[in-house]
Formats: structure tokens, sequence, C-alpha cells
């Protein structure tokens, strides 16, 4: 599990596909401290460490993975949110994320608001139902709210302290991002459908 705060900014450097995608991503984090077998969210998709260097670790993707996500658009050089997995403890800052993407959301629109910037998504139509004004979504792995939704599209702001810790600063209009549903959203929804079926 995971919280949406994005606690570094990771870099591609290598990319090889053997059967499985695997991906090399430079990191700050201390890499002593990352066990083999360890899930990071990495853009939001929950991945799973398989070997580590100094200051980077490998991760395998497979095929369905690449396939719901926007991971087929990386490349050497890309910049990418990371977060570790969360431990008893830690604060939750964000809200509950799984890091199981459920599909990708198209940035339609960008304008600066003072200093922040108002981003609008397209979201898939099967999807729409689960955004409400003023709940949580993750976007890359950054939990964000909701300002507004009108069918499937829907607006968030992006404050400038945002901008900078994660890749939203390079954010631009035609960009594919990982689309993330809020857990309690999801049951919410799955109630109501049992509760109309009765």
């Amino acid at each position: 599990m995971f919280t949406g705060i994005i606690t570094d900014i990771g870099e591609i450097i290598e990319l090889e596909q053997r059967g499985d995608l695997r991906a090399r991503i430079k990191t700050a984090y201390d890499t002593d401290g990352i066990d083999l077998g360890a899930s990071i969210a990495s853009d939001g998709v929950c991945l799973t460490v398989i070997s580590l260097g100094d200051d980077w670790y490998d991760v395998e993707i497979s095929a369905e993975t690449v396939s719901k996500t926007n991971l087929d658009t990386w490349s050497v050089g890309k910049k990418v949110n990371l977060e570790r997995a969360l431990k008893v403890g830690d604060e939750l800052g964000g809200h509950i994320v799984s890091g199981h993407v459920d599909g990708i959301a198209e940035i339609i629109k960008m304008e600066d608001e003072g200093d922040s910037t108002r981003i609008s998504f397209r979201a898939p139509q099967d999807l729409a139902k689960f955004i409400a004004e003023k709940g949580s979504v993750t976007l890359n792995g950054t939990s964000l709210t909701v300002n507004d939704v009108e069918g499937n599209e829907f607006g968030i702001n992006v404050i400038p302290h945002t901008q900078q810790v994660t890749t939203w600063g390079n954010a631009k209009v035609g960009d594919m991002v990982n689309l993330e549903i809020d857990t309690m959203a999801r049951y919410v929804a799955r109630l109501a459908e049992m509760t109309a079926q009765r």
C-alpha cells in the first residue's frame, strides 16, 4: 500500500525487452535499505525490485501491466514519480493507494491559476463514475484532490511545491497519465450496485 505522496523523482536509465520489459531506475533512495522483492510505486504502478545497485534498482514489468498503464511510453531519460511502500506507523498524508492502475487519463487542458496550475483530464468512460468532486484520485502516483467533474472530464490544481517535488512540473497537454481511482469510491459504487439489484 502507498499514500500517493511522492518521495523521489527517479530516472529510467535502462530498458530491455526480455519476454517481460525490464527497467533500471536511478533513485536517490538509500538502496542499502531496500530489500529484493520490495514494492516501489513508479508513476503509480506497484513494481517489484528484482536487483539493486548503489543508486538504482531493476524491475520487471509484465505485458499485462504495460497494456493497462502508460509504461509503454517509458524511454531512457524519462523522469518518474517514486514512492516506497507504506510501513506501519508512517504518516498517511495522502490517501490509501494500491498501486494497481485502473486506466489512463489524458491531459486535455492546462492553465495557470495564481501560482498553481489547473489541469483538466479526460478519463475512460467506465471509470468516470468513480471520480467525485472533492474526492481523491491518484495520477502518476500522486494523491490529488478533484476540483470539478463534468461527464468523463475532471480537473485538479497542482501547487508549486508539488510541481517541484514530482514530475508534474513537466506535464503537458496530450500526456497520458496513470489513473487509480479511490478505493473507497470503488466499494461505495459496488455497494450501491448490489443494493439496486435487491
